[in-house]
């Protein structure tokens, strides 16, 4: 078995690669032109591989690689200034070797591409301004998700500290009907019907622990009107063919096992309810494992300075902290909401990127942990292409 880390950074994708026993990592790359790659995911029956991301300059897009990152194609969803300078200035592009590209069909809607999801041969693309982006032909053309994009909500969805975003993709594997996604600031939106309509799936089950939150500015005070915090972060589907869903949001982590409709809270025990990232074992529904930042306006680093994973073994009742072959002292990294993913191997592996651009990996479940690579770019996602 071969692991391949695929990571985006901000100077663009690497491969970070290992074979039987999860050592001797290899790290490939920078591709796709050095561009930001906000996310980057992979179909493991195939090996093809997406990257999405851009920016102002570059506009927004989705690369796609069916060699394993030996060559790369790019499909343009949104041109940016790059291409009004090539036009504006011919002949000094001309020095450089620039043309000017081909209008790309959502200039003027879409900034860049954030989060990239595969359901049943259907890539989709979030984007900012928020909105959901559908390719049926393996990312070679995509078509806007009118019933998301223009829902009925739309006016007042608030912006986080990023902006306006559609930055989580979740896909049921059972049921090619179902898709969730997360916006910040706006919640959790959901169809059952394939996006021919969506549901905002926020409110909070055990209310009387929302009272107890203290209200974040320029987000809904939980307690309000009952719901868990337009501000999710990041959420994952449980194995199992059910609607148990976990999310870190901006005011804890939560469970909700009736597809988002409704949630618990289960951050008590954590040493702290702000964090990012949030991943699930891919065969037991209720191991999760979470990395908590000690807040929003105090650093978003490791509480008291020291990295741990925290793992819990049944569904977020109870936590264990998780720290050996971490920086336990002087930590002062982040860890960003799509940076973190395990594998399909037994034991699973789990890894995590941070903004100081190491990728930490474990071969045990949580329990130790070696970095896989180390001095690469800010890492903004992680996820995980396991071939035979």
């Amino acid at each position: 078995m071969t692991t391949t880390v695929l990571v985006g950074t901000t100077k663009g994708v690497f491969l970070v690669g290992a074979a039987d026993g999860r050592t001797g990592w290899k790290v490939r790359g920078p591709f796709c032109d050095g561009w930001s790659i906000n996310h980057v995911i992979g179909d493991p029956d195939t090996g093809m591989i997406w990257a999405a991301g851009g920016g102002e300059w570059e506009g927004a897009g989705v690369w796609r690689s069916s060699d394993l990152g030996e060559s790369w194609e790019l499909t343009k969803l949104a041109n940016g200034q790059r291409n009004g300078w090539i036009v504006d200035n011919p002949e000094e592009a001309k020095l450089f070797g620039m043309e000017p590209e081909p209008e790309a069909p959502f200039t003027g809607a879409v900034e860049t591409i954030w989060s990239l999801g595969l359901s049943h041969g259907t890539l989709h693309a979030g984007v900012k301004p928020a909105g959901l982006y559908s390719s049926e032909d393996g990312g070679l053309s995509f078509a806007s998700v009118e019933a998301l994009n223009g829902h009925d909500s739309r006016p007042g969805w608030n912006p986080g500290a990023a902006g306006l975003v559609l930055h989580t993709i979740v896909s049921d594997p059972a049921d090619p009907a179902k898709l969730w996604v997360g916006i910040s600031a706006a919640g959790v939106f959901a169809t059952e019907d394939g996006g021919a309509s969506w549901d905002r799936r926020n409110r909070l089950s055990n209310v009387e622990i929302a009272e107890a939150h203290a209200p974040h500015p320029g987000h809904d005070p939980l307690a309000e009107d009952g719901e868990v915090g337009q501000c999710v972060h990041n959420m994952v589907l449980a194995p199992g063919g059910g609607d148990l869903l976990y999310q870190q949001n901006h005011h804890g982590v939560f469970r909700s096992t009736d597809g988002g409709r409704s949630w618990d809270d289960v951050t008590e025990g954590l040493p702290s309810t702000f964090g990012f990232p949030i991943a699930v074992h891919p065969r037991d529904p209720k191991t999760i494992w979470t990395l908590p930042l000690n807040g929003d306006s105090v650093g978003r680093f490791p509480p008291d300075a020291s990295a741990a994973v925290w793992r819990s073994r049944d569904g977020g009742g109870t936590w264990e902290k998780k720290q050996s072959g971490l920086p336990v002292s002087d930590c002062y990294f982040t860890v960003l909401r799509q940076a973190m993913a395990t594998d399909r191997q037994d034991p699973v592996g789990v890894y995590f990127g941070t903004n100081s651009g190491t990728v930490f990996a474990s071969a045990d479940e949580g329990e130790s942990w070696e970095p896989a690579a180390q001095h690469l770019p800010t890492i903004l996602s992680v996820e995980v292409l396991g071939q035979a």
